[in-house]
């Protein structure tokens, strides 16, 4: 009778797609936060003084404490012994206390005078709150990838997660556009800050909803604990890092999202330097990345779900990538239409490697291992995330500034775009070598993952 029960909840598309949908909002609330500063950056410079290496310190911030005190790792260690309920509401506390700090830092109610260890004393402050927000959202991304195996194993798991990317980016998108006329209409660069932080609150309360519809699926399994295999172990890590699919893996996440997401943070300046668009207008051509990917990346997940050929779209995508930060950089039709036209293959990118890499990991490595492997693949992507926007903010400050007759910063981003498309060159490289892993190891990254409809 149990299994009848079991096999009723987990093929139910209606409660698998609608635990979906809630979790992918919760993702969709941190997205729009992690990138709503991005296209501020010239008004912080008006505003606030900052400096475009401060402007590259803050946004490094987000994988401080990621990185250095490892809490990526601890959140999957603690996602596969306590669970998604758990570790989902404590990574969406997290984000809602770190946000709360950056707004009050930009808004000017602390830290508007004095130095901190050598900056100024609110770009700490902000950072502080960014490092915070990064570890929380970080932590609901793994817990948000387990959940999506958890109900669609055997399923549409690549097409549900592509989805759920998708979901994100529109947070992504809602940043780049509408962030900077909000800004405006408000006259305080700190107003889309506070807008985030009242999302945060609403994606910290669904979230919640969640948790009711897990508990209702475990009780409908029989169990009292979240998983029916063995518990993780500690011996469980070293046999993850022991794992070469999983190092390349890890390897191609970081330098693909090397080359994106630091590219974002940068994109609304590149636009106003470069393709002289209207700064108030400027976040509209990054924002069409984030929307492309809505439609292409479920697509793509579908075609995988169906097709196969996951390691073959991840170098197909590698590809793309290194010539749009090639277009980027070369100095031609240096008009808006062009830029916009860049932007859109360079969201095909965005939706290939995605759809593919991230089912791709629980064709590597076990159920029960997968919150510590996808929280130790971030950890490696976050060392990106947090060097690679400093390394082109002070790039920026000591090789690519440019005299301005209208009294602004005005930079040359040749430089910055050649650095991003070295990600490119590497990323292919490491696709191409998992793609030869996997002929050797037998993985199935070029076999469908719907294989067992019938069953």
């Amino acid at each position: 009778m149990t299994e009848i029960i079991q096999k009723k909840l987990s093929e139910s598309k209606a409660a698998r797609w609608t635990a979906l949908a809630i979790v992918a909002f919760t993702m969709l609330c941190g997205y729009f936060l992690t990138d709503v500063m991005s296209p501020l950056k010239p008004m912080l410079e008006e505003e606030l003084v900052w400096t475009s290496t401060d402007f590259g310190f803050f946004t490094s911030a987000y994988g401080w404490f990621n990185v250095f005190f490892l809490m990526l790792i601890f959140g999957g260690m603690i996602l596969d012994k306590m669970g998604v309920r758990f570790t989902g509401l404590g990574s969406c506390l997290l984000m809602v206390v770190g946000c709360a700090i950056k707004y009050a830092a930009v808004a000017g109610y602390i830290g508007v005078d004095g130095v901190i260890l050598g900056w100024k004393s609110q770009v700490v402050l902000a950072a502080v709150g960014y490092a915070i927000f990064g570890v929380g959202i970080e932590i609901a991304g793994i817990t948000v990838s387990k959940i999506i195996v958890k109900w669609f194993r055997g399923k549409e798991m690549a097409l549900a997660m592509g989805l759920e990317m998708a979901t994100a980016r529109i947070g992504t998108m809602l940043a780049m556009a509408v962030t900077v006329p909000f800004a405006k209409y408000f006259q305080s660069v700190s107003a889309p800050v506070l807008l985030c932080l009242i999302m945060l609150c609403i994606g910290t309360i669904s979230f919640m909803v969640y948790t009711v519809m897990d508990r209702k699926l475990e009780a409908s399994m029989g169990q009292t604990n979240e998983e029916q295999e063995e518990p993780f172990r500690m011996a469980d890590v070293f046999l993850i890092i022991k794992n070469k699919g999983f190092w390349l893996i890890a390897i191609l996440c970081v330098l693909f999202y090397s080359a994106v997401f630091p590219f974002l943070k940068y994109a609304t300046d590149l636009m106003v330097n470069k393709y002289n668009v209207d700064q108030e207008l400027a976040g509209f051509i990054p924002s069409l990345l984030p929307l492309g990917t809505l439609f292409l990346t479920p697509f793509f997940g579908n075609l995988y779900d169906r097709n196969g050929k996951g390691a073959s779209i991840m170098i197909l995508g590698a590809i793309l990538l290194i010539i749009v930060h090639l277009l980027f950089a070369s100095p031609i039709l240096n008009y808006w239409w062009f830029a916009t036209i860049v932007m859109i293959v360079l969201g095909i990118a965005f939706s290939l490697v995605p759809s593919a890499m991230w089912p791709s990991v629980p064709k590597i490595i076990p159920e029960k291992q997968l919150g510590t492997a996808y929280a130790l693949i971030f950890w490696v992507q976050n060392w990106g995330l947090m060097g690679v926007p400093a390394l082109i903010g002070w790039v920026l400050d000591k090789y690519c500034k440019l005299d301005n007759s209208n009294g602004g910063p005005a930079y040359d981003y040749t430089l910055p775009m050649l650095i991003f498309m070295s990600f490119g060159i590497l990323a292919l490289g490491v696709a191409l070598l998992l793609k030869r892993e996997d002929k050797i190891k037998g993985y199935g990254l070029e076999l469908p993952n719907i294989k067992q409809e019938s069953n």
